[in-house]
């Protein structure tokens, strides 16, 4: 939502609010509050598209784009005792989360990062580095080789998630090529499934 305010030049009216002037204002005056009329409702119409109905029910008699974003970063945020308690089972996740078995290098990424996104959302600083430490620390011991060679041939404090990412999915493809006991039980448990589809089917 920042991002639209931002890019439909909407943003101040969000922060600063819209405040209406007299009617004894010189023309100047009359010039900018006009301006600053017309972006508060270009913000609030942008506020209502984005809303579910559920959102739009707490911000359909909100008058100004302030007052109605006000609101749902109120009911967002639950207020600060609702959000520290949050942040902290969103820490306990996050320093508990390991990569399960059967887990894949991108689908563990999506868990690390939904994670300390909403983190950050609840105010939390959480750097690229703390991110990548944390991943490495808690993957299987089948990445050890690749996560020893990182460490010791890459600066991590400059490397990028994605750069991490795309090394460990590498290593992930070659570790799956090489081991076809697991290519041969994939293939049985996906044959497995597509006879039970058929026999749904015949019922």
């Amino acid at each position: 939502m920042k991002v639209l305010f931002c890019f439909q030049e909407v943003s101040e009216v969000i922060e600063d609010d819209f405040l209406p002037l007299s009617l004894d204002a010189i023309e100047t005056k009359r010039a900018i509050h006009k301006e600053a009329k017309k972006k508060d409702n270009k913000a609030l119409f942008l506020i209502h598209q984005c809303m579910d109905d559920v959102h739009f029910e707490k911000i359909q008699n909100a008058i100004t784009s302030k007052e109605a974003w006000d609101i749902l970063i109120r009911s967002h945020t639950g207020g600060d005792k609702i959000k520290k308690v949050k942040l902290q089972s969103l820490r306990r996740q996050c320093e508990l989360l390991n990569m399960e078995k059967g887990d894949r290098i991108g689908e563990y990424f999506t868990k690390i990062l939904t994670i300390t996104n909403n983190m950050k959302d609840y105010g939390e600083s959480i750097s690229d580095l703390m991110i990548i430490e944390n991943i490495m620390r808690s993957l299987p011991q089948i990445f050890d080789f690749i996560v020893v060679t990182i460490e010791e041939e890459k600066d991590i404090t400059t490397m990028k998630i994605e750069k991490l990412q795309s090394s460990l999915e590498a290593r992930e493809l070659r570790l799956f090529d090489r081991n076809p006991v697991k290519k041969s039980e994939q293939a049985l448990k996906i044959s497995h499934f597509k006879e039970e589809d058929k026999r749904k089917d015949k019922k």
